[in-house]
């Protein structure tokens, strides 16, 4: 019984989105709302079956810039949190710097990618990076820091290496504030190509949403909406699925809890 409700308040929010799709549906027929101003859900769809090709094609550009970016972001994310736990002066420094970037646009700083870089894919690949990568740091670092000391003075006694230290205890412990900062990053990956494309470009989502918006073409733009939501709830899921993957005991606790 307890699953069976469990199962049920989470469809709560599919419900609610199919009664926002009707509501849309029906309101846009019913007050007769021209589709260059806001398009039915039905003729969103239309778009995206009509011009599917197009839109894969775009697709497939945006989320090679934000895996790319992503996999660069963890990297570097994982090298700065293990320096800043091990050297607290580091930790001084880099803090305040990493504050400072976030309070930046990161649609002030693309324009600048596009100056150094280019049109290509690598600016895209460097904005997605500086979109992903401080989410990741921070509570990698948070992680890394709230490690039991207890446990790191009973490898100590047994005379564990500080790397085996590392792998067996602290980055084990860190991997849950780890995997929400990835959770965060995964959203926004996908937003900071799209932001790279909008400044320039010849192919991804971003492009194909600005021309969508130069001809009033409002459907495309919805169905170029729709994609990029999809792909951000894919890497969303992605992350996910890594989590379960690498972290069994979570499954173990989920299970227990949802008997």
């Amino acid at each position: 019984m307890k699953r069976l409700q469990n199962i049920a308040k989470r469809f709560l929010s599919v419900y609610f989105l199919l009664a926002l799709l009707l509501l849309w549906e029906w309101s846009v027929g019913f007050f007769a709302v021209p589709a260059y101003r806001l398009p039915a859900p039905s003729l969103v769809v239309q778009t995206i079956v009509n011009r599917f090709p197009l839109l894969l094609q775009h697709a497939r550009i945006t989320l090679y810039e934000a895996v790319v970016g992503m996999i660069f972001a963890v990297l570097i994310a994982l090298v700065l949190a293990i320096v800043i736990h091990k050297l607290k002066v580091v930790k001084k420094m880099l803090y305040p710097i990493f504050i400072i970037s976030q309070t930046v646009p990161i649609i002030a700083l693309a324009p600048l990618m596009m100056i150094w870089f280019g049109f290509g894919t690598l600016p895209k690949i460097i904005i997605v990076v500086l979109v992903c990568f401080f989410p990741i740091v921070i509570n990698l670092a948070e992680g890394l820091e709230g490690v039991d000391s207890d446990l790191i003075d009973l490898m100590k006694v047994m005379g564990a290496s500080q790397s085996r230290i590392f792998f067996s205890v602290e980055l084990p412990s860190a991997l849950p504030s780890a995997f929400a900062g990835l959770r965060i990053a995964a959203t926004y990956s996908i937003m900071g190509a799209v932001i790279g494309e909008w400044l320039g470009g010849n192919f991804g989502l971003g492009v194909f949403m600005l021309r969508s918006l130069n001809s009033y073409n409002t459907p495309s733009l919805f169905a170029a909406i729709v994609l990029v939501v999809t792909l951000s709830i894919g890497m969303f899921k992605l992350v996910d699925g890594a989590a379960w993957l690498m972290m069994p005991w979570q499954r173990t606790r989920s299970q227990v809890e949802e008997s």
